[in-house]
């Protein structure tokens, strides 16, 4: 009997904690493996997953006693919450563990896109010397705006300020009087992508942000704004984003999150030619020191939510 199933990577600090007190089976790539996590899953009380993981459908029909789900990180949308919680399955995300590390890839790629001499590579390489067609922006002085204002927006509007940005968002949800406001304007949502010379994504993927940044959001944003989203790949339409940049109507963009993932080669065709585009594969979140921050929190979760089982003795 396997006691939990891990099927995508884990910091091995973590992992041998886990080894150390109950049965483990860890497989990084165990995620595309279907028959396999299937038949491991029948007997185990307990599953640690990141983003590739559906755990959903067929996934759950096999997970007969499933009591406890690890996710390492924080999104929450590669799982069935409704049968989750009406089979009394404990969900234990690693809220925080990663935020810092999701700031500085906001921070960095903004600086990145503002200094466009970064892209500079393929010129310089052909002899080319291109010095006055590459004069970049200093972020100082610029308007930050985030869409949505939990706590890693709030991450980068610490660092932002601290960098000499001023900083907006749009929050609908969070009271006028609340104290995170302090130091960051308030704006409504078109009057943020009107503004706003950096326009980051914060938000969940539901049906009421699926597609919240269209082709009419872009028409709104300034011309040589950037936009940065770590957030989902939903939130934004893609095709949308190669139009306004092909056209010139936008900045730039670090798009880290897709509609789908993997993005794989026929899905990332829309992206080809596109200029002043970072891409990156969903890793805003992973650094070393974040891995090891995240998975030594699910790992602590995980094991104290199984110890209270064995204790209630309803394992």
């Amino acid at each position: 009997m396997t006691d939990i199933v891990i099927t995508e990577f884990m910091d091995e600090a973590a992992v041998a904690s886990l080894k150390a007190r109950y049965s483990v089976h860890h497989d990084p790539d165990l995620y595309a493996k279907p028959d396999e996590l299937a038949r491991l899953l029948a007997d185990a009380p307990a599953l640690i997953v990141r983003n590739q993981t559906q755990v959903r459908g067929p996934v759950l029909e096999a997970a007969k006693v499933l009591k406890v789900i690890g996710r390492l990180g924080v999104g929450l949308d590669n799982l069935d919450m409704e049968v989750c919680a009406a089979r009394g399955i404990q969900v234990f995300p690693a809220t925080g563990a990663n935020s810092l590390s999701v700031v500085e890839y906001v921070i960095g790629t903004t600086m990145t896109l503002m200094r466009s001499a970064y892209f500079a590579n393929a010129a310089m390489l052909a002899g080319e010397f291109p010095k006055t067609k590459l004069i970049g922006r200093e972020i100082a002085g610029k308007l930050m705006g985030l869409v949505g204002f939990g706590g890693i927006a709030r991450g980068v509007a610490d660092h932002a300020r601290a960098l000499g940005m001023e900083v907006a968002a749009f929050h609908p949800r969070l009271p006028a009087d609340d104290p995170a406001w302090k130091g960051v304007r308030r704006l409504g949502f078109d009057e943020l992508l009107a503004e706003a010379d950096v326009i980051s994504l914060h938000v969940p993927l539901t049906a009421e942000t699926r597609g919240l940044i269209d082709a009419r959001a872009f028409a709104r944003m300034k011309p040589d704004a950037i936009l940065i989203n770590t957030a989902r790949g939903g939130v934004m339409d893609e095709a949308a984003l190669v139009e306004a940049l092909k056209a010139g109507r936008l900045g730039g963009a670090a798009i880290d999150v897709y509609e789908q993932e993997p993005l794989r080669k026929d899905a990332a065709k829309v992206f080809a030619g596109t200029p002043n585009l970072i891409l990156t594969p969903h890793i805003a979140g992973n650094t070393v020191e974040s891995n090891g921050r995240v998975s030594g929190l699910v790992a602590e979760r995980v094991m104290a939510a199984l110890d209270g089982l064995i204790q209630a003795g309803s394992r």
